[in-house]
């Protein structure tokens, strides 16, 4: 039986184990919605409810599933819309295929209806790999470079079809001049170091007294490996946000998030060491490493391209992360000396006190960290976390605990508002199940979640677990940029662009027939959270908390604290709250016993 370009597109992506497709429809790409027909719905089309949330569902897909995510979209403003969840995946190198219409060739350069010149458009997003399908030929050749790119260099690709070729009649290559066929797959390789950087780099680590490793999402899979690395070094390690789930929060030596949303342990070890080891992070802001001049440091990464930045480092080693570590271990030497060991495990024994004392201080209504902690206290071991931008990704990094083989992730470079719903949404498809929880502002809730709890709606009964669980943070508040603006500006709050129209999140989802739960006392918020566990179907939880609980972070500079105080002093509307909850806050480092006010 003769098939179209469509038709082909479909066949060759489910030969590529593809099996979901996120996307939304349009003229544009009419031929393959009616392939899509006939191809029994094989891959199944995810419809969301806007281009972007499918290029985020593609990324939360790949990022949970640790494949390619595949989206797809119309012409003109349809491919537009993709852009935000495109940058999302090229920044945080996460291999994602769309799959976009164009206008028919016969009006290409004719200023036709919604034509954009869209090479030009995605040049930069897909700098990696974007084409135009203009004959049938080309294929398979463009689909499997696609992919091929996308996982290899872990990035996003675009495919472009003029909608008159999706309906052409599918000719393969020949065997003949300018033509190009293809094959499915590859071995991807295992690249390891040369044996004398090896040899540098462990005699530098040996040589170390003080050893600190950061380690960010490039070592996932690696937990054995950095264990024992870390015990042979006597070393602690720090993570960069996208390494969150790389570690379990529960290893002693382990000091949690790393930066301005990190831990008072993760920030004393860094001032502290003397020999620093990053393994699979480009973490950026370079003020929260060691001084410049403080520490020698190796470093190991996949790429070349991304190694040697931020921190002078004397031995970079380009490798896989796991190989390279496997490699390194027999020529590194036990240290006898623990003592700095032992002073990172009792800086991760006070900051956890800390953070407990923190979460559990009272705030009106709830105090944010406790809808962390209270999840934590009850977190699957399967869990798949997102979490949004915002002042969610505070209390995402410092108050929650990984644990076994939990995930978690958030738009960590591009740090988007609106991925926390539609990541959770492509985890599902991933691993249907498990079970997803999304923490979210209602700012980011407001803008994407709302409308994506209809396709939660419409989709959770093929989940074989149906929990998906969105908490929304309930301040009526922009609140990161609130504090941003006190901490960074000086200036008081501007209501006109901070403060949020109020709105009943749960009721909107009891509408749609998901479990919806409204909490506005502390003691409340754990029985939500076992409630929302337990249920036979998706669930909101809308949760009241306190606008003017300070993320504060592991050490505030000189600047950061005169601006907040100059925007209290200028009339910040919630001045009062904000005195009362920082002096709160802030005495929970002092009490007895700990040392984070050292």
């Amino acid at each position: 039986m003769s098939q179209n370009v469509a038709d082909f597109v479909l066949s060759r992506l489910r030969e590529w184990g593809v099996r979901q497709v996120f996307g939304f429809p349009g003229d544009g790409i009419n031929g393959l919605l009616a392939a899509w027909g006939r191809a029994g719905n094989d891959p199944q089309f995810v419809q969301s409810r806007h281009e972007e949330m499918s290029a985020f569902e593609a990324v939360g897909f790949a990022k949970f599933s640790g494949t390619f995510g595949v989206c797809a979209a119309t012409s003109g403003p349809g491919a537009i819309h993709l852009l935000n969840g495109l940058y999302d995946a090229k920044l945080d190198h996460v291999p994602v295929v769309a799959l976009v219409g164009q206008t028919a060739r016969s009006a290409m350069g004719g200023s036709y209806q919604q034509e954009v010149d869209l090479l030009s458009l995605f040049k930069d997003v897909c700098s990696d790999y974007v084409q135009m399908c203009t004959v049938p030929e080309q294929l398979p050749n463009l689909i499997d470079r696609a992919i091929r790119i996308a996982v290899s260099q872990q990035a996003p690709t675009c495919l472009i079809f003029p909608s008159d070729v999706l309906e052409l009649e599918y000719s393969a290559p020949g065997h003949a001049f300018k033509e190009v066929p293809s094959s499915l797959g590859f071995a991807p390789p295992t690249v390891t170091p040369d044996p004398e950087a090896l040899r540098q780099a462990a005699d530098l680590l040996n040589a170390g007294g003080k050893v600190a490793m950061l380690v960010g999402q490039g070592a996932r899979g690696c937990a054995d490996e950095l264990a024992e690395v870390a015990d042979l070094l006597g070393a602690g390690a720090a993570k960069a946000l996208l390494g969150k789930d790389v570690l379990p929060d529960t290893l002693p030596w382990v000091t949690g998030s790393i930066g301005l949303l990190g831990t008072t342990a993760s920030d004393r070890m860094m001032q502290g060491c003397d020999t620093l080891l990053t393994v699979g992070s480009n973490f950026p802001y370079t003020q929260f490493y060691p001084a410049l001049d403080q520490a020698r440091a190796v470093q190991i990464d996949r790429s070349a391209a991304w190694i040697g930045m931020r921190y002078p480092y004397e031995v970079n080693l380009v490798g896989d992360a796991g190989a390279t570590l496997r490699a390194l271990i027999p020529l590194l030497e036990r240290k006898p000396d623990r003592s700095w060991r032992e002073k990172v495990e009792s800086d991760v024994t006070d900051w956890k006190e800390t953070a407990q004392r923190r979460a559990m201080t009272d705030a009106d209504p709830v105090n944010p960290m406790r809808i962390v902690h209270e999840l934590s206290e009850r977190l699957p071991a399967n869990a798949m976390v997102s979490s949004d931008s915002g002042s969610s990704a505070n209390w995402y990094a410092r108050h929650l605990t990984m644990r076994g083989g939990a995930r978690g992730s958030l738009s960590g470079n591009l740090a988007t508002m609106g991925p926390g719903v539609p990541y959770a949404i492509g985890a599902k498809w991933a691993h249907p199940d498990r079970p997803a929880i999304a923490l979210v502002g209602d700012g980011a809730m407001q803008m994407n979640g709302l409308a994506e709890q209809i396709t939660v709606a419409k989709y959770y009964r093929q989940w074989s677990d149906p929990r998906l669980i969105v908490a929304v943070l309930h301040n009526d508040d922009l609140n990161q940029v609130t504090w941003e603006m006190r901490a960074m500006e000086g200036s008081p709050k501007f209501a006109e662009s901070q403060t949020l129209p109020d709105v009943d999140y749960a009721a909107f989802a009891r509408s749609l027939g998901l479990q919806g739960i409204n909490v506005d006392t502390a003691d409340g918020v754990g029985p939500a959270w076992e409630a929302a566990l337990s249920a036979d179907r998706p669930t909101v939880l809308d949760i009241r908390c306190d606008p003017d609980v300070p993320p504060i972070p592991p050490h505030a500079t000189f600047e950061q604290v005169k601006a907040t105080a100059s925007a209290v002093l200028h009339g910040d509307e919630d001045a009062a709250g904000i005195v009362k909850q920082g002096l709160k806050q802030k005495v929970q480092q002092y009490l007895p016993g700990t040392k984070d006010g050292d």
